[in-house]
């Protein structure tokens, strides 16, 4: 056969494979043009990374380990994060009680900007040397901001301890973990989105609880260094159990390509919508607390509320794990974060006794528990798999601003009249706002059928 034949026949071969890889598991044939296709001529080059593409084993021993490890990363990062309300409560009311509510809420403000807005950085380093050197750093900066906070007594050392250095170890552990478990699963992937991220639900169960306790029995100094104890032996088992399935292809990346997800029309409504929805999802965590406290409920009981929450949110999340691999990642996003803001609007702002806040909680975090578990997913469904890290990272980095100014924004309505009905209004209309941002980029791809599993 001649060079030229063969070179043919090669590039046919490609083309056909590439379209197989374009098609999702939902039947839906992507329109992002691959690196093979548009430089189809260029066969040799366009070919050689996809042989370092091992396919999804979609279970087994190995891929269910990943997961734990992941779980448990999850439990410690996005866990802890749940706890923002219990910090709120505790600086505002004993340990900073001479600052504003605003002013206190740059504390968990900051952790979670640095949380999330670090997730670009981390998801680069990730694309270029997998998730080891993330997960040993953001362990050792995690719990040693969590150590260092037990000895502060002063604002700015809470901020830099636990806002600022904490902030920055969570990010990596969570993106190290979130990055590696698409290589693992693939038709299964929403479901074990779903319970990796039992893990933050768990965590939000256990940490409020825990530290509310200790807090009143051994004092906050021994309940944060007891807390960083727990996050080092949980840390421990992510490190030896999470790995990513390729390895991964050390690559320059040029400014022109941090810049082309923002490009990309469906990737910016979806940017955008996690962006606006972020700001009605943290107000409510971190006011939540404060605000059944203040509508007359028990402290025993209003220490509970934000593990109720999350209790409800640990069944939210791995049902839209699972029904999203059913009937369509998109599809339930919209449908349960619809819920979200509705409920917020229609149950928490009339809310007048304990019943309704209880129930409240409990909805709430069912239905929002979507937000965590879809992140990585949805990006996925509309990303190149070699840019995963990076892409989910732009998600969370834009989502970090709503994380770090909703906290002040929603403190300064403290100060004016009905200022609790401002905070729910205000963390009503956000998520519906972002909800029907990420509505559209669904039906761009869709059209108008609500019928179609995407």
């Amino acid at each position: 056969m001649s060079e030229t034949g063969a070179s043919t026949l090669k590039a046919e071969s490609i083309q056909e494979k590439t379209a197989a890889k374009n098609t999702d598991n939902d039947g839906f044939v992507s329109t992002q043009p691959s690196v093979l296709e548009s430089d189809v001529e260029k066969v040799a080059p366009a070919a050689a990374p996809q042989s370092h593409t091992k396919s999804a084993p979609d279970g087994g021993l190995e891929a269910w380990m990943v997961v734990l490890g992941a779980w448990t990363a999850s439990f410690c990062s996005f866990g802890w994060l749940s706890s923002a309300g219990v910090f709120q409560e505790y600086y505002q009311n004993v340990l900073l009680n001479q600052y504003s509510p605003s002013t206190i809420s740059w504390i968990p403000s900051l952790q979670i900007f640095f949380m999330l807005g670090t997730g670009p950085f981390a998801g680069i380093i990730y694309d270029k040397y997998g998730p080891r050197y993330l997960l040993l750093g953001g362990s050792f900066l995690h719990v040693f901001g969590v150590m260092m906070a037990s000895l502060g007594t002063e604002y700015w050392h809470i901020i830099l301890a636990q806002g600022v250095v904490s902030g920055i170890g969570t990010s990596a552990i969570f993106q190290a973990s979130l990055s590696s478990i698409h290589g693992w699963f693939d038709k299964n992937r929403a479901a074990a989105f779903g319970v990796l991220s039992t893990g933050s639900s768990t965590g939000g169960i256990i940490f409020p609880v825990l530290l509310t306790r200790l807090i009143d029995e051994v004092g906050f100094p021994w309940a944060m260094r007891t807390a960083a104890f727990i996050l080092l032996a949980l840390l421990i088992v992510s490190n030896f159990t999470i790995k990513s399935r390729n390895p991964p292809i050390p690559q320059h990346i040029t400014g022109r390509q941090l810049l082309k997800p923002l490009t990309e029309l469906d990737f910016s409504l979806v940017n955008f919508g996690f962006f606006i929805f972020s700001f009605g999802f943290y107000a409510t965590l971190t006011y939540l607390p404060a605000q059944v406290i203040a509508a007359g409920m028990d402290r025993t009981l209003a220490s509970y509320i934000l593990s109720i929450l999350n209790a409800g949110s640990m069944f939210g999340r791995l049902a839209a794990g699972v029904l999203g691999d059913k009937v369509g990642r998109y599809n339930i996003f919209v449908i349960v974060c619809y819920m979200s803001g509705i409920l917020i609007l229609a149950l928490w702002l009339p809310a007048a006794n304990d019943a309704a806040l209880v129930a409240f909680a409990v909805l709430f975090g069912f239905f929002s528990g979507a937000y965590v578990t879809l992140i990585a997913p949805l990006v996925m469904q509309i990303s190149p798999m070699a840019e995963i890290g990076f892409r989910t990272g732009v998600i969370l980095l834009t989502s970090s601003f709503a994380g770090l100014s909703t906290g002040p924004i929603n403190g300064s309505l403290l100060d004016r009249p009905g200022s609790w009905d401002n905070i729910k209004i205000f963390s009503g209309v956000f998520c519906l706002v972002g909800t029907t941002l990420i509505f559209v980029a669904r039906i761009r791809r869709t059209g108008l059928k609500l019928l179609v599993v995407f």
